[in-house]
């Protein structure tokens, strides 16, 4: 950029100074969205167009599956100053198919796939292309998933766990449909701004959920795919989204461009290119979607099943589930990503019981679309529960809240902790999700009365309306109408291709060349930042309105005690199916669980006995974080290799014992001299190791200390020799 001093110009003042840069910044910003448009029409004949920034290589292509699909699976080749680590678990991050393309998980350097190749993961990714194989549906989709994911766990056998499945937004539903299929596969399932409960929220917020019901319900989403010939355009999806935020849309994103167009040219093209590249699905997959999870909320409340008869019940997934909402998502709010929780479960004892391990953090401001590409969150939230995850493997069941915080010069042990942040693990109870709030009765009866509509209205459209549709469409009128969408045309309509943009790019070279920025105290300058501001608050004011308006509809309309009874709804809760029946078989297989338990008591070995004493310890505390496992992780590298314990038999041994301190605290530690041999320096010796591990975390309670002064009197060989005596006489 040339100095603004430049001689060549004469000195116009303030008014002139302020057109002449005016004036270049247009050109420059016609220049920009030029480059855009041709980005858009170079994609368009991409066979897979992505955004990845990492250097991959194809694993599975989906459509040579047995039930083909557009999706497929690469393996991300590690940079040589990264080299991953064969002992570490997999990750597999699955991208969103909700209007884009893929790659957002892997699009910066600082990224979920960044994050997991500094940490010495072997990464995968899981894209897809544009265009759907006909007739592929979501049962499809999920099947070519559970293959990944298998394949992986093939080519990794050493690894220290199960592959850790990232699952963004739309990907984190599916994922978690797989999990529920078979939940032997995968590892920590990961799930990023991913909504699960499709009704909940709170009100004077969260508009998007109350958009099934004031369009009638999904009859809609059937004439999108009947006019696309059997196709849904990705395009309409982007453009609810896009209609969420018109401030930003219409104005905040282009006038950032504009005002910045110096330094915010890059920056934008990059996410343009991803953001502006709308992909296909089968109109069977979209409406599916909508009527079972957007409108119908059936995925939580157990009513899906498969073609073959099996109920998808979230109860059923083995791995460690870790969620990552944030307060600033109006896409997938913090209910929408932790209500689901509230429809499987009526107490945490039942979470413990059923032997699921819950972890959610909570971010107070990042956006749906920061969850994925923000560095800022890639280097904290994602640094930290990527490198935790072995950690959050071996967790105990239960629910807990993964708190983030910075470290410093007051921070204890500092050496056993990863990065810049201290990661923790707080237990929490379902009043904790409760407080963040969330639908009444009523509401969640006006939801059910939407859904009753929406079946109405799908039914009506299909038997008298979508025959007539589909005998007027066909493949070339669907192709224009794509072509046409505003999502589309708007980056088309400014490509080399449209003629009159063919002076931009050499008018744009030479405003380069004679740059001439305004400067900073120009007050035409301010004037116009001013206006920009006014501006965003009239989108803002007109957004707040609108909002207003679409709630007050959607409550009005379907709380209407009249409709409720036309749709077959009455007052009593049980018409709402808004949780999930009980389950026969899962109530035996808890109180098998009992019995087993019973046995455990008295059996084991000083490993249980070191694990059911650390437990015991802490468990009024209700917390662990990364140094006591960092330590314990040193403690079992110390240990001759033929006596570690594996990652899964450690799991195992600390899921057994948690349950059995819980169970009868009282027993578990009368019963625990049992599992302790008559060898004094083993005793010794993994008392050292408790120590350690407690020592790690900083200073210990007065009821820590007293509980751990009754392990050191279990442990004291010499003090025991009596008791077992005096019990032989």
């Amino acid at each position: 950029m040339n100095n603004p001093s430049n001689n060549a110009w004469p000195n116009l003042g303030a008014v002139g100074e302020y057109w002449i840069d005016a004036w270049q910044r247009s050109i420059l910003f016609l220049d920009v969205l030029r480059q855009r448009g041709n980005a858009y029409e170079e994609r368009k004949e991409t066979p897979v167009p992505h955004v990845l920034h990492f250097d991959h290589e194809l694993v599975i292509d989906g459509r040579k599956l047995l039930r083909p699909v557009n999706y497929g699976l690469v393996r991300i080749i590690p940079p040589p100053e990264t080299p991953s680590d064969p002992n570490r678990h997999p990750i597999i991050v699955v991208d969103p198919r909700a209007g884009h393309g893929p790659g957002i998980g892997g699009m910066k350097h600082d990224s979920q796939i960044g994050v997991a190749l500094r940490s010495g993961h072997p990464c995968y990714f899981v894209g897809f292309s544009p265009n759907p194989v006909p007739g592929q549906s979501v049962e499809d989709v999920c099947l070519a998933e559970a293959a990944f994911i298998e394949a992986v766990a093939k080519r990794h056998p050493d690894a220290a766990g199960k592959p850790v499945v990232i699952g963004n937004c739309q990907a984190g539903w599916q994922i978690m449909m797989v999990a529920a299929m078979k939940p032997d596969l995968p590892g920590p399932i990961m799930l990023a701004g991913s909504p699960l409960s499709y009704w909940a929220g709170v009100h004077g917020k969260n508009p998007l959920r109350y958009l099934g019901g004031l369009l009638g319900g999904t009859w809609m989403t059937a004439l999108s795919g009947d006019l696309g010939s059997g196709v849904f355009d990705g395009a309409y999806l982007v453009q609810n989204f896009e209609s969420l935020n018109p401030a930003n849309t219409y104005w905040t994103k282009p006038y950032n461009v504009y005002s910045q167009v110096d330094t915010e040219a890059e920056r934008f093209l990059e996410f343009e290119t991803w953001w502006g590249s709308p992909v296909l699905m089968n109109a069977g997959e979209m409406q599916w979607i909508a009527d079972n999870l957007f409108v119908g909320n059936k995925l939580a409340t157990g009513q899906i099943r498969t073609t073959d008869g099996i109920r998808l019940d979230l109860r059923n997934i083995k791995s460690p589930i870790v969620v990552f909402c944030s307060e600033g998502d109006n896409i997938t709010p913090p209910q929408q990503a932790l209500d689901w929780i509230l429809d499987l479960y009526s107490h945490e004892r039942d979470i413990v019981v059923a032997g699921q391990t819950i972890v959610y953090t909570l971010h107070n401001s990042i956006g749906h679309l920061g969850i994925f590409v923000s560095g800022k969150v890639a280097t904290k939230e994602h640094d930290e529960l990527i490198s935790c995850m072995e950690l959050i493997d071996t967790l105990p069941p239960g629910l807990f809240e993964a708190v983030i915080t910075e470290v410093d010069e007051n921070t204890q042990r500092s050496d056993l902790i990863h990065g810049r942040y201290l990661f923790r693990l707080e237990s929490r109870t379902l009043n904790d999700i409760r407080a963040l709030g969330g639908n009444g009765e009523a509401d969640d009866l006006r939801f059910a009365t939407a859904a009753r509509v929406s079946d109405m209205n799908l039914g009506l459209y299909q038997r008298f309306i979508s025959p007539m549709i589909r005998t007027m469409t066909n493949e070339p009128l669907a192709e224009l109408i794509r072509t046409t969408h505003p999502n589309r045309l708007r980056f088309g309509m400014l490509s080399d291709r449209n003629p009159t943009m063919g002076p931009i790019e050499a008018l744009a070279e030479s405003v380069r060349e004679n740059r001439r920025p305004v400067s900073p105290d120009n007050p035409l300058l301010a004037m116009e930042t001013a206006a920009s501001s006014w501006i965003t608050m009239w989108w803002k004011a007109y957004s707040d309105v609108r909002d207003t308006m679409t709630e007050m509809v959607f409550l009005n309309t379907y709380g209407s005690p009249w409709l409720q009874a036309l749709v077959g709804l009455g007052t009593q809760q049980t018409d709402i199916p808004n949780r999930i029946e009980r389950d026969l078989r899962r109530d035996a297989a808890v109180a098998q669980l009992r019995a087993q338990l019973e046995h455990g008591f008295e059996h084991g070995k000083i490993e249980d006995a070191a694990v059911r004493a650390l437990i015991y310890v802490r468990l009024r505390e209700g917390a662990v974080d990364e140094r006591g496992f960092a330590t314990l992780k040193l403690i079992r590298e110390s240990r001759p290799e033929n006596r570690r314990l594996s990652l899964a038999e450690f799991k195992q041994i600390v899921r057994q014992q948690y349950l059995l301190v819980l169970l009868d605290e009282k027993k578990a530690l009368e019963t625990l001299p049992k599992l302790l041999p008559s060898d004094e320096a083993e005793c010794r010796s993994a008392l050292e190791a408790i120590r350690r591990v407690l020592s790690a975390v900083g200073p210990l309670s007065d009821e820590t200390k007293g509980r751990l002064t009754r392990i050191e009197e279990l442990f004291d060989v010499k003090r025991r020799k009596p008791q077992k005596e005096t019990a032989n006489a």
